[in-house]
């Protein structure tokens, strides 16, 4: 797929999207487990500066193989540093404190919600019309992840948290669809994908330095494998591998139809916690997949102009 002059870009996937498409859904999908593994002795602010620094690092380690571009003029870093601060930084550390609110399934729906919020935002921001086809695919779809987690998703551990979990959630979704709009935006640009992702990691890294510092937390490691084998699963698979697949989809197939992941993966988190976690299947869930893949070929089979 490629953008025209005019900013449309033709209707039809191809096989390359399809392929970015499945390995963000997958990656990203199979890394709610070891982010959980994560949560205990280390701080979330200090364990997403381990993430962060290492899949920074991996990614500007292969800039410098492949001989990519890794200097940018001061205007081009104070971009990198914002997409830093929404997409690698601060949407991530609310997501880890709503977690401490919200049940996992809960998380899930509301970061679902990035599917219609996604194509909203983008609209409001002269980004192109809402599509139809697309809202009604990601609330068919929002519905049939609700489904798949069940009633017992509803029931809150620690009721008073519970609405700040889902503001906490909420600014998470927040940061992350404006980080979404910002890539698109400095791809237009003709910035690398590589190159941005390298600096913005960076950017991000340090802005959570700063925060963990400011609350006075240790800069530890839980040495053991259950941790350490989170950390390298994220940081190089999650971080390094699915942002630059995620983002380069957002320049070839839009902020909208990409956002869709969000949707979907939970499926591939629902069948590892059936092997790991021992989620049980329900009438209910059964329905909730059917929704789910339903929504994502209305979204994906979408018409669409412009960037949104």
């Amino acid at each position: 797929m490629k953008a025209q002059p005019n900013g449309a870009m033709t209707a039809g996937m191809t096989t390359a999207d399809y392929a970015l498409y499945a390995t963000t859904v997958i990656i990203w999908g199979a890394s709610w487990l070891p982010l959980r593994l994560q949560l205990g002795v280390v701080s979330p602010e200090v364990s997403a500066v381990w993430r962060f620094l290492l899949g920074g690092l991996i990614v500007f380690g292969w800039l410098i193989v492949v001989k990519g571009k890794v200097r940018f003029p001061l205007a081009d870093h104070a971009r990198f540093a914002l997409l830093g601060l929404t997409m690698f930084s601060f949407n991530f550390l609310s997501a880890y404190y709503a977690g401490f609110h919200l049940n996992g399934g809960l998380l899930a729906i509301l970061f679902s919600l990035m599917a219609v919020v996604n194509p909203i935002y983008a609209a409001l921001l002269g980004r192109g019309g809402l599509n139809p086809r697309i809202i009604a695919g990601a609330v068919i779809g929002v519905v049939g992840v609700a489904l798949l987690f069940g009633p017992k998703v509803f029931v809150a551990d620690g009721q008073a948290g519970t609405l700040t979990g889902v503001l906490l959630m909420l600014l998470s979704i927040l940061f992350f669809s404006t980080g979404n709009m910002l890539s698109a935006a400095f791809q237009g640009r003709g910035l690398p994908v590589l190159s941005a992702n390298a600096w913005s990691m960076l950017y991000g890294t340090l802005f959570l330095t700063l925060f963990a510092l400011a609350r006075g937390e240790a800069f530890i490691i839980e040495w053991t494998p259950k941790y350490v084998l989170s950390i390298l699963w994220l940081a190089v698979a999650g971080t390094a591998i699915g942002f630059f697949a995620y983002v380069t989809l957002i320049g070839r197939i839009g902020t909208a139809r990409t956002a869709y992941i969000t949707v979907v993966m939970p499926l591939v988190a629902l069948i590892l916690s059936t092997f790991f976690e021992g989620y049980v299947w329900t009438i209910y869930a059964f329905f909730g997949v059917a929704l789910v893949l339903i929504g994502n070929a209305i979204v994906l089979s979408a018409p669409r102009q412009g960037q949104a």
